[in-house]
């Protein structure tokens, strides 16, 4: 019973919080499309870690713990907010971490011979979901407005903000699973696209999102109601975003699991 609640509660917790990245269903293309690409030697280190569950299974692992307080410190890895004008490097830091500096921990962690196999399974998970969150571009934006939660819009005829906009009205209404979706970004990715999309590091990443963030502010003014004209123009930037986030948190995973 007390199990139920806890699910629940998370549940409630994860749909609400103005920090999810893409809902369940973006996290869960994201894990889907990466699975595609690891290696064999990735696969096998992170099918026991996980005890053969898929990277789509455990993408919302880091949503699903804010429901529990002793967790609430990892609250500020799910996101990074700095001035659109600045690059990451010349910005104030949050004393809290951000999930630039989240990213390099998990990664540090799974590299750590020491670790525990319980902390190793942890960071995996995050890592899993902080890279789906860094390539939501409002994940990146400003402060002042927590990424945009606080710009009120109408998608349709519905109540939302220019971040739940990108975490989960853009997705939700093109109505694909996430199996669907994955394996549609799967299938239309040349191998030149993938090469060039594993191109750069984590920090190139994130300031790319931070760029698209800026764009996205000016797509909208306050209380204006978006329909499909929104979703035409930008589905394929989400698309993308989902597409590169599979394809990099792959290229990361390869990379520690060799």
């Amino acid at each position: 019973m007390r199990a139920l609640f806890l699910f629940l509660l998370a549940f409630t917790m994860t749909t609400t919080n103005a920090n999810t990245l893409w809902g369940k269903k973006g996290h869960r293309v994201t894990g889907h499309v990466a699975e595609h690409y690891l290696s064999k030697k990735a696969k096998k280190q992170i099918d026991k870690l996980l005890a053969g569950h898929s990277l789509a299974f455990v993408s919302t692992y880091a949503d699903e713990i804010k429901s529990d307080r002793s967790y609430s410190k990892y609250g500020p890895w799910h996101y990074v907010n700095y001035p659109l004008d600045v690059h990451y490097h010349d910005a104030e830091k949050s004393d809290l971490g951000d999930v630039y500096t989240a990213i390099e921990k998990c990664k540090r962690v799974l590299l750590d011979n020491n670790a525990t196999e319980a902390d190793k399974v942890f960071h995996l998970k995050f890592l899993v979901h902080l890279v789906g969150d860094m390539h939501q571009p409002m994940h990146a934006g400003r402060a002042a407005d927590k990424g945009g939660n606080d710009i009120q819009v109408r998608w349709f005829n519905e109540g939302s903000n220019l971040h739940k906009v990108w975490d989960t009205n853009l997705i939700e209404s093109y109505g694909m699973s996430f199996h669907e979706l994955g394996d549609e970004l799967i299938r239309t990715t040349s191998k030149a696209q993938k090469k060039a999309i594993e191109s750069g590091a984590v920090l190139d990443w994130m300031e790319e999102s931070h760029s698209l963030a800026a764009e996205i502010y000016g797509s909208v003014n306050s209380g204006e109601k978006l329909k499909y004209s929104y979703s035409y123009q930008y589905n394929p930037v989400m698309f993308d975003r989902l597409k590169k986030g599979g394809i990099r948190l792959a290229k990361i995973l390869n990379d520690l699991f060799k």
